[in-house]
């Protein structure tokens, strides 16, 4: 049984809401990279009335779906840098330990700050990066130790890109990680611009990566909001059909978006989600 201030969400109605919520959620998330739940936590929250906590682990759950998803996509695979993501994976875990942990002692209005800050601030990171891309058009230049190369529609050549200030991709992880155990969101969120405009990674590269490592990272926290009655089975089923559904569709357009396009596309969403939920903080 739901615990009493989920009695209102239970029903036919609220799964079919569920599914589109997430069908959604999980396109942009697989088209941008960073998991969905940035989406799904205003779609549960505002839109269908679902506690924020709750929503937040819910969302986790349907993280490790999108993870999941675009990993075994063949047309991701190519833009996955592995040795990087499991490099970024250990920082981003201890994090999202550690945030998942100390959210119950939060009071829902500083979460909305929280959320409202970090996606705005991201949302402005990504409009100073519109122009530049971080990629070596020399298909014959080295990666290095941690760096990588692909197949661009848009140049039609082979491109390559080198890591940059790896200390500080190594630390943006570890704020990812405590965003997600705090709100659910997967990390990505931090994870993917922070890539793209401090370590020279490209935004398809980042994307991809960073989509295959944000499972492992939720996977981390979500014990614990399970542990605290936080995910409904039910919902979250209905929620991860969604997403599962609409992921495809995101990552069949990812691999042949414009890279400026998904910047534009990443920069409006998280403006609009900062907006949404300043307004929440205030009226809480």
């Amino acid at each position: 049984m739901p615990p009493p201030d989920l009695a209102h969400v239970t029903g036919i109605a609220i799964v079919v809401g569920m599914m589109l919520a997430g069908a959604v959620a999980g396109s942009l998330g697989a088209l941008l990279g960073i998991g969905g739940g940035v989406f799904l936590i205003p779609l549960l929250n505002v839109g269908l009335g679902v506690p924020l906590k709750t929503a937040s682990g819910i969302s986790l759950m349907t993280v490790i779906a999108t993870s999941n998803a675009v990993a075994t996509n063949e047309s991701s695979r190519r833009f996955i840098n592995a040795r990087l993501g499991m490099l970024l994976q250990v920082a981003a875990v201890a994090g999202g330990l550690f945030g998942a942990l100390i959210v119950h002692r939060l009071a829902v209005g500083t979460l909305y700050v929280i959320l409202a800050t970090v996606t705005a601030v991201i949302a402005g990171v990504m409009l100073t990066r519109l122009d530049r891309r971080n990629v070596i058009l020399d298909a014959s230049a080295q990666t290095g130790a941690l760096g990588g190369r692909y197949y661009e529609e848009e140049s039609g050549r082979e491109v390559v890109y080198r890591v940059r200030r790896l200390p500080a991709a190594l630390g943006v992880s570890l704020g990812s990680g405590i965003i997600s155990g705090l709100l659910g969101i997967g990390g990505g969120i931090l994870q993917v611009p922070a890539l793209n405009a401090w370590c020279g990674v490209p935004m398809r590269a980042a994307a991809a990566t960073t989509a295959t490592l944000i499972g492992v990272t939720a996977l981390g926290s979500a014990p614990i909001y399970y542990a605290r009655g936080q995910i409904i089975a039910p919902l979250a089923a209905a929620a991860v059909l969604g997403v599962l559904a609409g992921s495809r569709v995101g990552m069949w357009y990812a691999a042949r978006a414009n890279a400026r396009a998904l910047k534009l596309l990443m920069a409006g969403v998280l403006g609009a989600v900062a907006v949404i939920y300043f307004y929440r903080s205030v009226t809480a």
